[in-house]
């Protein structure tokens, strides 16, 4: 069943407080998906897939495991040409509805197709689980003989991972079925709630992004109205939010019982092939470095602000004496674009059209989603990024970002619908690799000292929001399944568990303000995604890896890395590093990441002497 991306929470939140003039900023373009809701395009793709779901069905239940090679792999296309379909229609629905998300047509239209396609495709429910009872020999002996059949390897081998989960095929049907009413239903009751919200600050009434944004203000008095503000509004809502986050958890309790994984990440890391062992190792390293890290940071940033300790609110404060004018949007897509061509004229091609045909939403409007992503889509139309521009040097570094995801998508394309999707540890490799080659650019052509300290400033806060943050977040999730599992939790506990983290992630230097135990309740991840947040540190752990190799001079970078790009979701984590000399697998490899932020807070410490 296709779902729509979350949006992407390592990205700041931002709102126009201002009457800044941001040029021309660029709206979607969903025509080349569909021209509207209700035209003869998507009715005529609508019946064709309600009757191929039929035929296809009929056509090889109970018989997968009779084909031969050539039948397997037309059986496998055509299962294909099904998800392409499905997946443009929801594509369509999910853009139209992040767009406005308190449009009540948009989210009538979303959720119908929703219902529709899970309705249609149940009977394909089969096509997994039988495949799953295919013999290991046979299926070998299969793809030895049929080239063709051979490059869906990858697509069945994460299929079949789950094969000792699998269960009964009218119980896997039921659990398709059920879905719409279960976690689809309470993650759009989590995104309509958050979109509908409003924060009285001084008597200004805000939406959440507006109010996000002021937590980045130069001014601390107005960065701590902004702070209270949330806390009284997560304060009324908390129990809708911990109703949300129980039933979620233990509805996926019970499905993981029910299929005997072992604990409640290990769903998400089959689906990322990835071991666990290998984001255990990521995840303890991350957690012995918050001295060096985190700990560090904050504390020459209290020093740099003149403060004894910081509050929550002083966490993504602006150093002083910060530029504060407003990035006009097309200086945005020169530095972005500029910096790509200086890596590889190719990237900067790839990278082009997102502005000019209508594939970027920048602007922020009543009822748009919060955050910024960038959703593939289908293989045969193209990538489409949103963001929420206010024309700060970190939206730019979210373009960098976002178009990182656009180009990695529109070359892994060429894999066809099963296979250009890549887990979500290596999905976050081309759009770090992109920030990190446009914050090269700009540190390089600093102007002078001041310049570069907060350049260096900013991407340390960025990469301690991608990495530190979110391991943080991976551990409170961890800690909140565990603790659901012995029953309903109230909102205080749940609050009790976020500031568990809190305090030994982000340092001493810290005092939390009363209220910030509900912060917890904001974040996307943990109601669409369980576990999905440690993928955010693999990517930049990965990357810094990578341009560590990239920095060292190897004369066929550029040309291994497109290949990187190319391969999308065909080729596992170990295959895609090897070119590299690198290994994730091994624990070295993440101090060798990490090494790379301490290294930017030694220059910054530095600069203090």
């Amino acid at each position: 069943m296709f779902t729509y991306p979350a949006p992407d929470l390592t990205r700041d939140h931002r709102d126009p407080a201002s009457g800044d003039d941001l040029g021309n900023l660029p709206e979607w373009l969903l025509d080349d998906l569909y021209p509207s809701m209700d035209g003869p395009e998507i009715t005529k793709d609508m019946a064709w897939l309600e009757g191929e779901c039929s035929d296809f069905a009929a056509d090889y239940t109970g018989k997968l495991a009779g084909l031969n090679a050539a039948d397997m792999l037309t059986c496998i296309t055509r299962y294909e040409a099904i998800q392409s379909i499905s997946g443009r229609v929801m594509s369509f629905a999910g853009l139209q509805y992040y767009q406005n998300t308190s449009d009540a047509e948009r989210s009538k239209f979303m959720m119908d197709m929703q219902t529709v396609i899970t309705d249609f495709s149940t009977p394909l429910v089969f096509f997994s689980l039988e495949m799953n009872r295919i013999d290991d020999a046979q299926l070998n002996t299969m793809m030895a003989e049929n080239v063709g059949l051979s490059r869906y390897k990858p697509v069945l081998d994460r299929m079949r991972a789950m094969k000792p989960y699998q269960l009964s095929d009218e119980l896997e049907k039921f659990l398709h079925d059920q879905s719409v009413v279960g976690a689809t239903a309470w993650n759009r009751l989590f995104d309509e709630t958050m979109a509908a919200l409003m924060f009285d600050v001084d008597g200004a009434e805000m939406n959440l992004e507006a109010t996000l944004n002021l937590l980045s203000d130069t001014d601390r008095a107005t960065r701590e109205k902004g702070a209270r503000a949330l806390v009284r509004v997560f304060r009324d809502n908390i129990s809708l939010f911990s109703r949300i986050t129980n039933t979620l958890a233990k509805e996926k309790a019970i499905e993981d019982r029910w299929r005997g994984l072992p604990t409640p990440q290990a769903g998400r890391h089959l689906a990322n092939h990835v071991e666990p062992e290998v984001v255990e190792a990521l995840r303890n390293a991350v957690v012995a470095a918050y001295p060096k890290l985190s700990h560090r940071y904050y504390a020459l940033k209290a020093k740099w602000l003149g403060l004894e300790t910081l509050e929550v609110w002083d966490r993504n404060a602006p150093l002083p004496n910060e530029d504060s004018a407003a990035i006009h949007w097309d200086d945005a897509r020169k530095t972005v674009l500029g910096a790509y061509a200086d890596f590889s004229p190719e990237m900067a091609e790839i990278a082009e059209p997102f502005f000019d045909k209508g594939w970027i939403d920048a602007a922020v409007k009543p009822g748009k989603a919060p955050g910024a992503f960038a959703h593939p889509t289908v293989v045969n139309v193209h990538p489409y990024v949103m963001l929420n521009y206010l024309g700060k040097q970190r939206d730019v570094m979210t373009l960098a970002h976002e178009l990182g995801h656009g180009v990695h998508q529109v070359l892994a394309a060429g894999q066809g619908e099963l296979l250009s999707s890549t887990p979500l540890t290596l999905a976050e490799t081309a759009s770090v690799f992109g920030e990190m080659l446009t914050f090269r650019k700009l540190l390089d052509n600093a102007p002078d000292k001041a310049a570069r300290k907060r350049l260096l400033a900013g991407k340390v806060e960025d990469m301690i929001n991608t990495v530190v943050r979110q391991i943080a977040f991976y551990d409170f999730e961890c800690k909140l399944h565990d603790a659901r599992a012995d029953g309903e939790l109230t909102p205080d506990a749940i609050n009790a568990l976020w500031m568990s983290v809190q305090g030994e992630s982000l340092g001493p230097v810290f005092n939390f303000m009363d209220g910030y135990e509900t912060f917890w309740a904001y974040i996307p991840h943990f109601i669409h995604s369980p576990f999905y947040v440690y993928a955010y540190a693999f990517g930049d752990g990965l990357v810094n890896a990578l341009y560590a190799v990239y920095a060292e001079g190897d004369p066929d970078f550029q040309a291994k890395y497109f290949e990187m790009l190319r391969a999308g979701g065909s080729k596992h984590h170990k295959e895609l590093l090897a070119p590299f000399g690198l290994d994730a697998s091994d624990p070295k490899f993440w101090d060798k990441g990490l090494s790379l932020i301490s290294s930017m807070i030694d220059e910054l410490e530095g600069m203090e002497e």
